[in-house]
């Protein structure tokens, strides 16, 4: 009894140190990591700071490329329990899968609004299985739909590079889009995703972004942890301000 108690008040610590609405979070996207090494790699990248783990979804229909499933989350899940999972599922067909990852732990399921022909109906369907939604936009894609859904979701997600390609550089003329998102709803998470790093987390930061996505400038750095609390304390700054 006692225990189970102190085990669940733990995770909710756990959760509020992690996810919480409109606070910093820094999300590192693990595709850029040891993909042989998942378990010790997601490990390396909490105990350097980070708040959630970003794991990209690819089907190769919607983005030319082909990463990983629910089967790889639930085995991650069951390394991480208490650890918040945004999947970003840049897939063809979102409602499809909702299923599969809420039973795998998925926390955040983040779809495209250019795969759903019924966004408010696929963020209904994710509310229901249990996960909190989430909702991007590539770079042709205006923010203006995105902005109308804002109200119903935990994330908005701009994309920063087209995604599928990973390495690209970080597109600055995308923050005009996070400034309106951020001016019309300032309390909402809003999450930008390709090309982050401490070079360009300033611009992201200064816009409105408080979820911050960043793949190989924390991965592939000789220690993640100062590029994490880089990232943070940049975008800490604007958020207080």
């Amino acid at each position: 009894g006692e225990f189970q108690t102190f085990q669940h008040y733990f995770k909710q610590i756990n959760l509020s140190m992690g996810y919480c609405k409109g606070g910093c979070m820094i999300g590192p996207s693990i595709l850029n990591a040891d993909l042989s090494r998942l378990t010790d790699e997601c490990k390396r990248l909490l105990d350097a700071g980070a708040d959630y783990l970003h794991l990209d979804v690819m089907d190769g229909h919607f983005v030319p490329n082909l990463t990983f499933g629910a089967p790889v989350v639930a085995c991650l899940r069951d390394k991480f329990p208490g650890v918040t999972f945004e999947v970003h599922m840049m897939v063809s067909n979102p409602d499809q899968w909702i299923g599969d990852f809420a039973k795998a732990g998925a926390d955040i399921y983040t779809f495209h609004i250019e795969a759903s022909s019924d966004p408010a109906a696929t963020i209904q369907k994710i509310k229901d299985a249990g996960m909190k939604p989430g909702c991007g936009i590539k770079p042709k894609t205006e923010v203006e739909p995105l902005s109308t859904l804002a109200p119903t979701l935990d994330v908005c997600l701009v994309m920063t590079v087209e995604p599928g390609f990973g390495g690209q550089k970080f597109m600055s003329d995308m923050m005009s889009k996070v400034e309106y998102l951020r001016k019309n709803h300032p309390d909402s998470n809003i999450e930008v995703d390709g090309g982050l790093s401490p070079a360009t987390i300033e611009q992201a930061a200064k816009a409105g972004a408080n979820m911050i996505v960043s793949g190989s400038a924390v991965v592939k750095a000789p220690d993640a942890a100062v590029v994490i609390t880089e990232l943070r304390n940049v975008v800490k700054k604007w958020r207080s301000q």
